[in-house]
């Protein structure tokens, strides 16, 4: 299931990139007029208006290859185990989490003064303050 996956990816990939280039060949809706008067299109491989046939048809494949290879990726990640999710996922399942931050620590948070506190004396360095939680975040008029 995993080569399918990777298999999936790769031509999702390619199909993307071959489409971003073929956009980026294609003339605008603009660049008809100056063929009327002659801007010399007529003499290119595919003839006077058969490059954006071509280009066209193959963009429109490119994006129904993409789009098929969107679905069935979305079908195989939905439908794979618990055990091969996300590296988020893995990682916090490993037990990898993340350290506590140690209780006192004088953070620039902890230096701002709350204004219901007493004034400390001269000299002594400041008690942190505990931040507020909850409904006690919220200032009252």
């Amino acid at each position: 299931m995993n080569v399918v996956f990777n298999i999936l990816v790769g031509v999702q990939m390619l199909s993307a990139l071959a489409m971003i280039g073929l956009i980026l060949i294609q003339h605008g809706k603009g660049a008809d007029m100056g063929a009327a008067f002659g801007s010399g299109s007529a003499g290119s491989l595919f003839g006077a208006s058969g490059s954006a046939n071509f280009l066209s048809r193959s963009t429109a494949v490119l994006a129904a290859v993409f789009f098929a290879c969107t679905l069935l990726l979305a079908y195989f990640s939905h439908s794979r185990p618990a055990g091969g999710g996300s590296l988020l996922e893995r990682a916090a399942i490993g037990g990898a989490a993340a350290p506590a931050p140690a209780p006192g620590a004088s953070g620039p948070a902890s230096q701002i003064p709350t204004g219901n506190a007493p004034a400390a004396p001269a000299g002594s360095a400041p008690a942190p303050a505990t931040p507020a939680s909850g409904a006690a975040q919220i200032p009252t008029k």
